[in-house]
């Protein structure tokens, strides 16, 4: 059996008996490695150190102690007040203010699971009192949060940008116009099916009103503003716009909103302790899982056989889409990322897709797979929440999740929706 054979075999069937994908990653690439190189077990522990020795990953403990922060403040009720004012009054509009409010908070947390907990757990009963039924009110709140992941800040951007060597900030950039779009899209199917079930328009709230909101949901929006505008204006790099968006999250939870308690920032640090250890044990193990490909030269072979067998880029898309949704269904989006990556890029890259653009296609190919059975992230944290069934969540989930799924369409074959932003900041 050939290396990559082995490293394959003893990967999938570690797999097969549940083991923690970070492990299955580790475990496989070690023994592969003692198996058919000559790299010592002391050389192999380096690597791993040193994989993740790279200042950009800095940028993910800081965000997700920002997201922490406001998740567990008020933060998230202020904003659900905001959108309720701005759209509420439209047929479904208490589904679209979940939807609207998901991706102001994911512009805020940059996390997928922390939206659907902090915006979901706050809606869904709303949602339920106004009359809606039950699988509506689940299928809103478990799609419109995945949008956490491509709306930046975004944790699983930061990981492809290490891996893939580009700009994160081109990387953050490329992502907010297809995190609209879809949060548009999301919002007309809610409109439309809330139309069906014979709910009407009502009267707007005054104008009045929905300053008096945004004002009172203003420091917690100023998140948004200080990360992309503190990025793009060159004040401070992603990283540091990490570290900036943390201390301002601790700032208004802790001294303006006094949701938070300085004796509970122990808990909620840890809580953020916990969560950064398993992105980066994910991230290290996967890495070096990587690297072991990249010595192998599977990356050029593959590159090579498929330009060899005529694949154009359009069919290569095709296969790279079809390939992640599975992907995505079974595994964490930082893993799928740090795999599928270094294999799948410089095929892409010599067919003529631009790295950014590929980028944010692997990302909502992962906001489809938090969404997807079996293992779908999302699935779970609204279950949870909600009480129903992992199956009824995903029946529930369906209208929403085939809206992601035509945006990804849109997305992988019109490169100009994520490119547009970053090449007008940036320079083409």
């Amino acid at each position: 059996m050939s290396s990559v054979g082995a490293l394959f075999s003893i990967f999938f069937f570690l797999v097969v008996l549940g083991t923690p994908i970070a492990v299955c990653l580790g475990v496989a690439t070690f023994a592969t490695m003692m198996m058919y190189t000559s790299i010592s077990p002391i050389e192999i522990s380096a690597m791993i150190f040193e994989k993740v020795e790279h200042y950009s990953l800095m940028a993910i403990p800081m965000f997700i102690l920002a997201g922490n922060l406001l998740s567990k403040g008020s933060a998230a009720q202020r904003i659900i007040e905001f959108a309720k004012s701005c759209v509420g009054h439209l047929p479904g509009g208490l589904p679209i203010s979940a939807i609207f409010a998901s991706i102001i908070f994911a512009a805020v947390s940059g996390s997928s699971p922390a939206t659907v907990v902090a915006i979901g757990s706050i809606m869904f009963g709303a949602i339920m009192r106004e009359g809606y039924p039950k699988k509506y009110a689940v299928g809103t709140i478990a799609t419109a949060g995945s949008l956490g992941i491509l709306i930046p800040p975004s944790i699983v951007l930061i990981v492809y940008g290490v891996t893939a060597e580009v700009s994160i900030g081109r990387l953050f950039m490329a992502g907010v116009v297809p995190g609209i779009m879809l949060g548009i899209m999301l919002m007309f199917v809610t409109y439309v099916g809330a139309r069906r079930l014979g709910f009407k328009r009502t009267e707007p709230k005054p104008w009045k009103e929905r300053l008096a909101r945004m004002k009172d949901a203003a420091w917690g929006l100023m998140t948004i503003v200080i990360v992309i505008g503190g990025i793009y204006g060159g004040i401070f790099t992603p990283t540091e716009a990490a570290a900036v968006a943390a201390v301002w999250a601790f700032f208004i939870s802790v001294f303006v909103y006094k949701d938070i308690k300085i004796s509970e920032m122990f808990k909620v640090s840890l809580e953020s302790a916990k969560t950064t250890a398993m992105i980066m044990f994910i991230i290290a193990n996967a890495m070096l899982f990587a690297h072991f490909l990249t010595i192998e030269n599977i990356p050029q072979q593959i590159t090579n056989a498929l330009i060899e067998a005529n694949v154009d880029k359009y069919m290569f898309l095709i296969m790279v889409n079809l390939l992640l949704i599975l992907a995505g269904s079974f595994m964490e989006p930082s893993a799928i990322i740090m795999i599928m990556v270094p294999l799948l890029l410089p095929v892409a890259v010599a067919l003529g897709i631009d790295p950014i653009h590929f980028g944010i296609i692997i990302t909502i190919n992962m906001e489809l797979g938090m969404v997807s059975p079996p293992v779908g992230l999302n699935l779970f944290v609204t279950s949870g929440l909600t009480g129903m069934s992992i199956k009824d969540v995903i029946v529930a989930a369906f209208p929403w999740t085939l809206t992601i799924f035509v945006g990804l369409i849109l997305v992988t074959y019109i490169p100009g929706i994520a490119l547009w932003l970053p090449n007008l900041m940036y320079g083409s």
